[in-house]
């Protein structure tokens, strides 16, 4: 039946459904995330023999370790990314949210993730939410043959009033220009004449919550910062700054060897960084933290870095196992995704901080996410050539590294090393 093209046009289904036709043979691979596991992923699959799809709400890969020398200006922010079309052009790169998946139909609910575009210049419309949008922002729908989860995680706030709205986060180097702005700006309102001593000391007080990896190496690199480049050019200042270092463990870097960690505090000390351990926030509100053991503390800068939560992609989903903390989704030892009723999904694979080994715990960290995304990219290419699949994945564990300021860091490592009657391995620390 023919229909005016009007009608016909009513007719169309929202959200739009995306399908372009594939070369014969070819299967079509979605990535969603572009993250350690995603991009390493990325790096190793056969684009020759998989349609390949990549779903980010970013389009390039961000390395992480740098993002706390970028905050600071140590490194220019381009060193820690890297476009995910520049090393991947044969890949079809979507900057959007996967709202939710059907595994049933296997395709997946996709939201773009760039502004709407709206009436006026290119220069304002993005800045200025009250102009007229001109085209709204629209979902879509993705199909798929193999899809790989690899979304990770968002910061960990616990819940606490005022940590979203006041503090700052680095996983992003989004974050890491924002933090770079606020120290700049922090030490430009101290320079007014204006300005008290101790409004001056409330402004420089720099204040980090989480002493893992990521909280140690921002808070070595913002005390190089002050006693080199800001000693230079703001002297009064440099010797009112402050830095505090807050974490509700009991010791900083928990997961490194004793002696290492003993070492990083007895440095930080000497150096005049404060470290609070076993100290509890409460509520954050502008310019104020709020101490359980210390009361009403003001900063001029704060930087929260206390582990993982859950992505609302995987907190959706409730066709797959999840761990008992609900954060990640369950695979088996090839990576692939576990139904609740215990079977395996053999078209789904979940790796990176979204994702854990059923029985096999292992640390949420980029070292993990990059083995199992060069695992799964051997794994796909062996199934594209109906090969028997490769042996399951074996971590393997290269150490840990954290700079601890003045061009020093802290390494744990497992050295292994075998004879003819037995595997031994022993941990050593430089």
């Amino acid at each position: 039946m023919n229909l005016p093209r009007r009608a016909s046009m009513r007719l169309r289904s929202s959200p739009r459904s995306f399908s372009t036709s594939l070369p014969r043979g070819k299967q079509r691979l979605v990535v969603l995330g572009s993250g350690w596991g995603g991009y390493t992923l990325l790096q190793g699959v056969d684009k020759r023999q998989w349609d390949v799809t990549v779903l980010s709400p970013t389009s390039y890969f961000n390395f992480t370790p740098l993002l706390a020398g970028c905050a600071v200006g140590t490194l220019e922010f381009r060193c820690a990314v890297e476009p995910v079309r520049r090393y991947a052009p044969q890949v079809t790169t979507y900057q959007a949210w996967c709202d939710s998946i059907d595994f049933k139909n296997k395709t997946l609910h996709c939201m773009p993730a760039t502004p709407p575009i709206r009436k006026g210049s290119p220069s304002t419309s993005r800045q200025d939410p009250r102009l007229e949008v001109l085209v709204e922002n629209k979902p879509f729908i993705l199909k798929y043959d193999k899809l790989v989860v690899a979304v990770g995680a968002y910061s960990q706030t616990f819940n606490i009033p005022g940590v979203k709205e006041n503090a700052l986060f680095l996983k992003d180097v989004k974050d890491a220009r924002i933090i770079h702005s606020r120290i700049l700006e922090c030490l430009e309102q101290a320079n007014q004449p204006t300005i008290s001593d101790d409004e001056k000391r409330k402004l420089l007080n720099f204040c980090i919550v989480g002493g893992g990896p990521t909280g140690v190496e921002f808070a070595a690199e913002l005390y190089d910062l002050l006693h080199s480049e800001i000693a230079k050019h703001f002297p009064a200042l440099a010797r009112l700054a402050k830095i505090n270092l807050y974490d509700v463990a009991p010791q900083i870097l928990g997961n490194f060897d004793k002696n290492l960690i003993k070492y990083t505090e007895k440095t930080f000390r000497r150096d005049g960084i404060s470290i609070w351990t076993s100290h509890h926030v409460t509520k954050v509100e502008p310019g104020k933290l709020f101490i359980k053991e210390q009361g009403e503390v003001p900063f001029g800068l704060l930087v929260w870095s206390t582990g993982l939560s859950p992505n609302p992609l995987i907190s959706s989903i409730t066709e797959v196992k999840k761990h008992d903390k609900a954060i990640c989704l369950l695979t088996n030892n090839n990576l692939n995704a576990i139904n609740n009723n215990g079977t395996v999904n053999e078209d789904v694979w979940v790796i990176g901080d979204c994702g854990i080994i059923d029985g096999e715990p292992l640390p949420a960290t980029a070292q993990v996410a990059a083995q199992k995304g060069k695992y799964l990219s051997k794994v796909l290419n062996r199934i594209s050539k109906d090969q028997p699949l490769s042996k399951a994945f074996e971590f393997k564990n290269l150490g840990s590294l954290a700079y601890v300021g003045d061009w020093y860091a802290e390494s744990s490592f497992i050295c292994m090393w075998s004879t003819k009657a037995n595997d031994h391995a022993q941990e050593s620390n430089l």
